[in-house]
């Protein structure tokens, strides 16, 4: 098994957190320095920083956690325990869980969490382009000609955007609609307008709406939302 499969299988923490953690050279497989490709082989001991990883939180009978929380800005997407404010402990779930995607510290609205780490990668895999809607505050009027180039794409990284949609909310507010997750991707994007925003809420990812949640508070997802979140899949 992959490592970072392998990690995530004990619900410590998402494949993608894993491969954090291995290339931070954290993760030790039978005594040698781990990386992305390394292979795992029973009975293999495998060490984060110099400790054995958790023991699986998810037993034989007990059910996978799916949970839509409404993330209040100051609340950091991390599972590390030693980060004030992290998300885990925010929620405070009994089984171990971990946020799919990110929301940054300053934005606000629906993320994903789970415990289960076989399902974040494709939920998170880019081909997949799941729909992800925004509601934006920013310091200076919404002008059309900002919407369309918003809408067009924005070189961000090094790489440009993906097409995305845009539509005027109010005189200082805009809502868009993307199917990629870069880091601070609508921050940047405004910014090269020349914009800064001062608000940012997540309200939908996909079929799944924030609805009535308040800030802070989360609900456990329905069968009907995961089969449509997860199409074709009934492992969940």
């Amino acid at each position: 098994m992959r490592l970072n499969k392998h990690i995530a299988a004990t619900g410590f923490c998402s494949r993608r957190e894993a491969d954090r953690l291995i290339a931070a050279g954290r993760v030790t497989v039978g005594g040698r320095r781990g990386g992305i490709g390394t292979e795992v082989a029973p009975g293999e001991e495998v060490l984060l920083d110099g400790q054995p990883l958790p023991a699986r939180t998810v037993r034989a009978g007990r059910a996978h956690v799916y949970i839509a929380l409404n993330k209040p800005v100051g609340v950091t997407c991390t599972t590390e325990s030693g980060v004030r404010g992290n998300i885990v402990d925010f929620v405070g779930h009994e089984q171990r869980i971990f946020p799919i995607g990110r929301l940054d510290k300053d934005s606000e609205g629906l993320i994903l969490l789970t415990s289960n780490g076989d399902i974040v990668n494709e939920i998170l895999r880019a081909e997949n382009r799941h729909e992800k809607e925004y509601l934006v505050a920013v310091n200076k009027p919404v002008t059309p000609e900002f919407l369309a180039g918003m809408a067009r794409g924005v070189r961000v990284h090094g790489e440009l955007t993906l097409p995305c949609r845009t539509a005027r909310i109010a005189k200082y507010g805009f809502r868009i609609v993307l199917t990629q997750g870069l880091n601070r991707q609508i921050r940047l994007m405004a910014a090269a307008f020349g914009y800064r925003v001062t608000q940012l809420r997540r309200v939908r990812i996909d079929n799944l709406k924030l609805g009535a949640l308040k800030p802070g508070q989360w609900r456990n997802l329905t069968a009907a939302e995961l089969a449509g979140l997860l199409p074709g899949r009934s492992d969940w």
